[in-house]
């Protein structure tokens, strides 16, 4: 009685099979997003291309995706690594930018380039130098 609850009718081989369907599937679609959003940033394929591409890729599916891959491997990798060079690029940009001026540091460099050049007085630089550092140390009287 215990033997016939316990069995069902799904073999362990049939679990196992629909597991490594699923599985397949899965690859395809990520595979089939990747060769798609290469096929889209082309700049040299025109639209004509980039839709027989779309066609072949979901007709044709694994055979689609493979023939793709092994005609433009090359091209691939090249893009994909220009595109990462310029969301670098972009990123290292956005971060100089946010760093601003170089903080007190850079405002002091710049004042003593303009007490060099005789642009400001040296009192003038004193009271650059305090806004720099955060208080104006010359309204309680220390020079520096």
């Amino acid at each position: 009685m215990l033997g016939s609850a316990v069995s069902t009718g799904y073999p362990f081989l049939d679990i196992f099979l629909t597991i490594l369907i699923v599985f397949a599937w899965v690859v395809y679609i990520w595979v089939a997003i990747v060769v798609l959003s290469d096929v889209f940033r082309r700049d040299d394929l025109s639209g004509w291309g980039k839709a027989g591409w779309t066609i072949v890729v979901v007709v044709l599916e694994w055979l689609g995706v493979l023939a793709y891959l092994v005609l433009n491997h090359r091209g691939m990798t090249e893009r994909r690594d220009k595109g990462h060079r310029a969301a670098q690029a972009q990123f290292d940009a956005a971060v100089r930018s946010a760093a601003g001026s170089g903080g007190p540091a850079g405002e002091i460099e710049r004042a003593k380039a303009l007490l060099d050049n005789g642009t400001i007085t040296a009192d003038e630089f004193e009271q650059i130098k305090a806004k720099a550092l955060g208080g104006d140390r010359t309204a309680v009287g220390v020079t520096s």
